[in-house]
């Protein structure tokens, strides 16, 4: 089993098991605070009553959802993936790939999107993306995706809303 696949079916079980069998994953809660400035900005209040627990969990804390458990990451629908915290456009349908993984995968944000980070909570390097407006973590970008771009933008499902259009 390759690295990728230990840290993202292994560790996290696709029966959403959990790192060591103790339930959800939740080795990314640790930080409430995004890093830097955003146009959107809300106290830890007015987000929690904003977003359900799962989309506050996932966005404001940097956790991380079950794989397999997000209906988007199954969604072929033309649209587009917007964040569920300010509505921004992250990514088009047409960028929407199966990586197999669990989560819903890009392989390009839409211009001006996402920001992205060093995230080295699982004791390597990883690039974490937030969203550019307001801070919310969205997930992670790999080096191991389709052409054109040769990148996997790995996202919760939980951290986005998709709005049908031509995408």
């Amino acid at each position: 089993m390759d690295r990728r696949t230990f840290f993202e079916r292994g560790l996290l079980g696709a029966a959403g098991i959990g790192l060591f069998g103790l339930g959800s994953f939740t080795l990314g809660g640790a930080s409430a605070k995004p890093k830097g400035k955003f146009e959107i900005t809300r106290t830890d209040a007015e987000w929690k009553r904003q977003l359900t627990a799962d989309q506050y969990y996932v966005l404001r804390t940097e956790g991380t959802e079950r794989p397999f458990s997000s209906p988007l990451d199954k969604e072929k629908r033309a649209g587009t993936f917007i964040c569920a915290g300010c509505q921004l456009p992250l990514f088009s349908s047409r960028t929407k790939f199966d990586s197999g993984t669990g989560w819903p995968s890009f392989y390009a944000p839409l211009p001006k999107a996402v920001g992205t980070s060093t995230d080295r909570l699982l004791g390597y390097p990883r690039t974490e993306v937030h969203c550019r407006r307001c801070g919310g973590h969205l997930g992670h970008v790999f080096e191991d995706g389709p052409k054109p771009t040769g990148l996997r933008y790995c996202m919760n499902g939980d951290a986005m809303l998709f709005r049908v259009g031509k995408g």
